[in-house]
């Protein structure tokens, strides 16, 4: 069974976690590549999976459009806000405070070499640990991430007009791998300020029947991070099917 170290970065900037993900994606590959000459399995490798809360920032992946981002290079500088174009797959994303941003780095040649499978494969992580706290949710292809059905009868209130009649995301994926290893990962909106999704056309997806959402929005109250962290952490080794290692 494999091996995974979880580590906790806590709050972190933009630029050092994704240093700090390419050197160690950089360290698996350079494993592989060392013992070429065996099986996965025959050798033992190394797994990690990060997660990290980070300031405000922007990231667009290499599919996406830079016509996303709504907002000047002045205007973002006078939020305080970060952007940063990336090799991840997929559009536009916010990353912030409130936020838990999971990176899990593997080497899928240890676990199963199929790339859909592994990005339903965080899906349903994020799915069962929104199931706990008893929020319903879906996937909506051909769009990625998790999502939350329509709730027309819902007394809780809301940010504008009919929002909660529409399909509402509440973690958005976007994955990178190289000889099987992955880097980037997903986005779980937990007690995140969903004002600033308004500044870009969040994952490119501009359609009046989908907007993002939080499980804070989704209770109608805060959630401690901590909690909702081991949950994940739970989930992630049923779905892997492997041991957590906390460092």
């Amino acid at each position: 069974m494999p091996l995974v170290k979880w580590q906790d970065l806590g709050r972190l900037d933009y630029q050092p976690a994704w240093d700090y993900q390419t050197q160690l994606h950089r360290r698996l590959v350079e494993r592989k590549l060392e013992h070429r000459h065996l099986k996965p399995g025959q050798y033992e490798q190394e797994h990690y999976f990060l997660v990290v809360e980070h300031p405000p920032v922007y990231t667009l992946g290499k599919s996406g459009s830079a016509q996303h981002l709504l907002l000047s290079e002045t205007e973002l500088q006078a939020r305080g806000i970060q952007y940063f174009p990336i090799n991840r797959g997929g559009d536009i994303t916010y990353h912030g405070p409130g936020q838990i941003v999971g990176y899990p780095i593997l080497d899928l040649e240890c676990f199963f070499t199929d790339v859909h499978r592994y990005v339903r494969s965080l899906e349903e992580i994020i799915m069962r640990t929104l199931s706990d706290y008893g929020v319903e949710t879906l996937r909506l292809p051909p769009n990625t991430g998790v999502w939350c059905p329509p709730r027309p009868n819902c007394s809780l209130p809301a940010a504008e007009e009919g929002f909660w009649h529409k399909f509402r995301k509440i973690c958005a994926i976007g994955v990178h791998l190289s000889r099987w290893v992955t880097l980037h990962g997903f986005a779980f909106n937990v007690n995140t300020d969903l004002s600033f999704f308004r500044h870009i056309v969040p994952c490119g997806i501009a359609d009046a029947d989908k907007t993002v959402t939080s499980l804070a929005w989704e209770l109608g109250h805060t959630e401690d991070m901590e909690a909702v962290k081991e949950r994940l952490k739970h989930h992630f080794c049923a779905v892997f099917d492997c041991e957590i290692q906390t460092s």
